[in-house]
């Protein structure tokens, strides 16, 4: 029985882990909706098990019609760094100084594969190329995609980029917080504040001036992708049918309407609240008021307070009236430097008396205070409903003179030049792959012949399991009771099979039977012996032919008086063996008759023949 409900519990915790860890990828399936990977990089996650150092790089190539690229892999080309000072700001911190490096990465380091590093801390960082041509927004997406490594974390600063709207005068030598961008994606921080941006300015369409419209924040928590040191791929994808995706690591964090999922929105309400409206003098916005009828009760006294003494109470025993509740300390000492001309009388500090501690209380007893009966405060007339309510007075709507409708706000202005505009207060940024593109295809490809193999050799350097476990149950608590039952189970097993059992009533029992059994056993073999010899002392009496019957009758009763005597000292021997009766004895000895016991049996036949 015991064996039976170990495996239910066991069965119960098995089907425990399993139902916890589907309802943990039905979360993660909710927050976020896994792209399809390429084949080459379905291929590197099957390969987890070479190392780093067998991994051979070889610089992404585009496979289709792009707009820019870039992996930093050969010379540092088309970038073109800043001279101009940001303004607005110090000019001890003005300057875009930055310094920008490229170099491999850190950890997880791919032989051969560099990128663009931003290494100076505090201080302001700008640098821009041109596309390989300019984009336009008309019936094709635009898919813009780079890969972002906080190699020492981040505390506060951002690593999104900019795509540069078009413009005749565009100079990437004054490129500058100010300098007009069509679209800003990417990763951002400061303090716990993590944010995935993107922003894209919106002309209006009648006055010609750009706003700036903001997706809202992704359900999905973005910690990991800043604080776990790895290399992660950011992706925006918008459509021509003005709708936009936000992938990381090619998964979707946020997608949304350019229409009805940016803040603010991108077309204004058709009317607003008249600016010129004012609220009427005699508008009544009260929906309860003083009953003018009410009248205040005769008996209503307004002046009785809402405490009295209790007259009840009474002076607890060993009160002491005569007695301060505070006294001269007497070890006080005036001190030396006192100056009673220039200080006054010195006077020892007060202490509480060590009188009172023993005494209920010191000094003049005061009666206590408790709650008035009869106070009831100062009357008011009860409320009713006001007659005259005109409810919440707003200002009338009046059509939106700055109304307009922007059916299509994917048709945003040209972009021709990318940028990295960033501030941070933590060095070691990494930058790579960059690809501006129109194809999912041609993103996804080049993603896996970068991004993949990054992946690829930071999974080959993952740490053991054990360091896996501790920091999946940091990121999900309840795996730490599923890490505790896993292994008291092998334990109360252990401890369930080996430990000795506690013996029972019942065992007592059967020990005292098999005790029971063995000495009658005993006995009931002497007494098959004597019998047999009784039975050839008979078998030879009865072949004399001179006996007589009598004497066979006197042998016959000396048998039965031997075999009284062994039955009943059988009897004495089981009595002195077991307390249980000689009804156990009887039924013992009958089932070793059964199994195997002949004679004995014979014998009580041939006993009650006789008689």
């Amino acid at each position: 029985m015991h064996l039976q409900w170990d495996w239910l519990c066991l069965s119960v915790l098995i089907i425990s882990s399993v139902t916890a860890e589907i309802e943990n990828e039905e979360t993660l399936d909710a927050d976020v909706k896994v792209e399809d990977f390429d084949k080459q990089s379905e291929e590197a996650d099957v390969d987890r098990e070479k190392s780093s150092l067998e991994v051979v790089y070889q610089t992404p190539k585009p496979t289709g019609e792009v707009y820019f690229t870039e992996t930093f892999d050969g010379v540092l080309a088309g970038w073109v760094l800043s001279k101009t000072k940001k303004e607005d700001t110090d000019d001890d911190i003005a300057k875009y100084d930055g310094r920008w490096e490229v170099e491999e990465l850190k950890e997880n380091t791919v032989p051969g594969d560099r990128g663009l590093v931003l290494k100076s801390v505090a201080k302001h960082h700008a640098i821009s190329a041109m596309l390989t041509k300019a984009f336009t927004f008309n019936n094709k997406p635009l898919i813009v995609q780079y890969e972002v490594n906080f190699q020492e974390g981040i505390d506060c600063g951002g690593a999104y980029i900019k795509l540069l709207s078009s413009s005749d005068d565009l100079n990437l030598e004054y490129f500058f917080d100010k300098t007009p961008y069509t679209i800003m994606f990417g990763p951002d921080k400061c303090g716990e504040d993590y944010k995935l941006h993107f922003i894209f300015r919106h002309k209006n369409p009648q006055t010609g001036e750009y706003d700036e419209k903001h997706a809202k924040r992704p359900d999905v928590d973005l910690k990991k992708f800043y604080l776990d040191k790895k290399t992660h791929l950011y992706t925006l994808v918008l459509k021509p049918d003005d709708t936009f995706e936000m992938l990381i690591d090619q998964s979707v964090v946020s997608k949304g309407s350019l229409l009805e999922d940016m803040v603010p929105p991108v077309n204004p309400p058709k009317e607003i609240e008249d600016p010129s409206d004012k609220k009427p003098d005699d508008w009544d916005e009260r929906p309860k008021i003083p009953d003018p009828n009410a009248v205040k009760p005769d008996d209503w006294d307004e002046d009785e307070p809402s405490k009295i003494a209790d007259p009840d109470a009474v002076k607890p025993e060993g009160w002491l009236d005569d007695e301060p509740q505070y006294v001269p300390d007497p070890n006080a000492k005036k001190p030396k430097d006192w100056d009673e001309e220039m200080d006054g009388e010195w006077e020892a500090p007060q202490i509480p008396n060590p009188k009172c501690e023993t005494a209920p209380g010191c000094g003049h007893w005061v009666r206590p205070m408790k709650n008035n009966p009869n106070y009831k405060g100062k009357w008011k007339a009860p409320m009713i409903d006001n007659p005259n309510y005109q409810g919440i007075w707003s200002p009338r709507k009046i059509p939106n003179p700055d109304y307009f409708e922007d059916l299509h706000p994917f048709k945003m202005t040209t972009v021709s030049a990318i940028g990295l505009e960033l501030w941070s207060m933590t060095s070691d940024i990494y930058f790579d792959n960059f690809i501006v593109c129109s194809e999912k295809e041609v993103a996804d490809r080049w993603a896996a012949d970068g991004w993949g193999l990054k992946k690829l050799v930071a999974s080959a350097n993952e740490p053991g399991m054990f360091s896996q476990l501790v920091t999946a149950a940091e990121d999900h608590p309840w795996l730490w009771v599923l890490y505790i039952l896993t292994l008291a189970l092998p334990v109360g097993l252990g401890v369930l099979f080996c430990w000795p059992a506690k013996k029972t009533d019942e065992d007592i029992d059967l020990k005292k039977m098999d005790v029971s059994k063995s000495i009658t056993k005993g006995e009931l073999k002497q007494e098959r012996e004597e019998l047999e010899d009784d039975e050839i002392e008979l078998e030879e009496k009865e072949n004399e032919d001179t006996v007589e019957c009598e004497d066979e009758g006197e042998g016959a009763e000396d048998i039965d008086d031997e075999e009284n005597e062994v039955a009943d000292g059988s009897q004495e021997e089981g009595d002195k063996s077991n307390k249980s009766g000689s009804e156990d004895e009887m039924k013992e000895a009958d089932e070793s008759t059964g199994s195997g016991d002949g004679p004995l049996k014979s014998v009580r036949k041939r006993r009650v023949r006789k008689d």
